[in-house]
């Protein structure tokens, strides 16, 4: 299994409305899509502003392909722009589990 952890710096006091957009029209999308969602996560303490959110997926032609597919569907392409005008950084990294953890 791979897990893509997604990091994004939000603009300082958009969080609310970040997660609020996602909630009501995000989230229902890229579950259809993009399949495992491990955890969507805010930070509290520590560098503000972060949204983090990981899915999970069999292989990286996988990811690849339900990625396409979102990135293809008309109702993505309307909301993502919503979103990244509220973001000021994006990271992705691709993890892979160690033989003892517990998504391995």
């Amino acid at each position: 299994m791979f897990y893509e952890v997604r990091t994004y710096r939000i603009k300082t006091g958009a969080v609310p409305a970040y997660l609020k957009l996602v909630e009501e029209e995000g989230i229902g999308l890229q579950k259809r899509y993009l399949g495992q969602l491990v955890g969507y996560f805010y930070s509290e303490i520590g560098p503000l502003n972060q949204i983090v959110h990981i899915w999970a997926y069999p292989s990286l032609d996988e990811r690849e392909r339900r990625r396409a597919q979102l990135a293809a569907d008309p109702a993505w392409q309307a909301f993502a722009p919503k979103i990244q005008a509220l973001m000021e950084e994006m990271e992705s990294k691709i993890m892979k589990p160690a033989p003892f953890s517990p998504l391995g």
